[in-house]
């Protein structure tokens, strides 16, 4: 198990240097299956939010997620509810993640302050293009 900080660099979405985004790569598992997926690296968000496609690939069934979950700014309008599935980063210990599934498939994994910064620190280093991130 490792605790030193794992490094990752900021990712290019076509725009240069101003779109870059601290987009960490890491594999969610629920039941049997995993995905690997990357997630937005979110200090301002509240909350962890998974798209729908990525929950049905996943193997959860959306009837089966019954608290729901209310999201705030540009996602107000979508319904959403918890679904709670294990991460891996890199080499570090699987954590469980509290996501916000939702039904809309035009969002990124978001990895917000619920629970993502709970369970991991983070250091942005924007001027250098890369990110630090470890256990907590």
């Amino acid at each position: 198990m490792n605790s030193r900080p794992a490094q990752f660099p900021f990712v290019d979405h076509g725009l240069g240097d101003a779109a870059r985004l601290p987009m960490l790569p890491l594999e969610l598992s629920f039941g049997a299956t995993s995905i690997s997926v990357s997630g937005l690296v979110d200090s301002g968000s509240t909350i962890n939010v998974l798209p729908f496609d990525l929950g049905i690939q996943l193997g959860a069934v959306w009837e089966q997620q019954t608290i729901p979950v209310r999201l705030t700014g540009n996602l107000a309008s979508a319904e959403a509810r918890v679904l709670i599935v294990t991460a891996r980063v890199g080499e570090f210990a699987p954590v469980k993640l509290a996501f916000a599934w939702t039904k809309l498939d035009s969002v990124p994994v978001i990895l917000g302050q619920i629970n993502f910064f709970l369970e991991f620190d983070v250091c942005l280093f924007r001027s250098r293009g890369v990110f630090e991130v470890r256990p907590k």
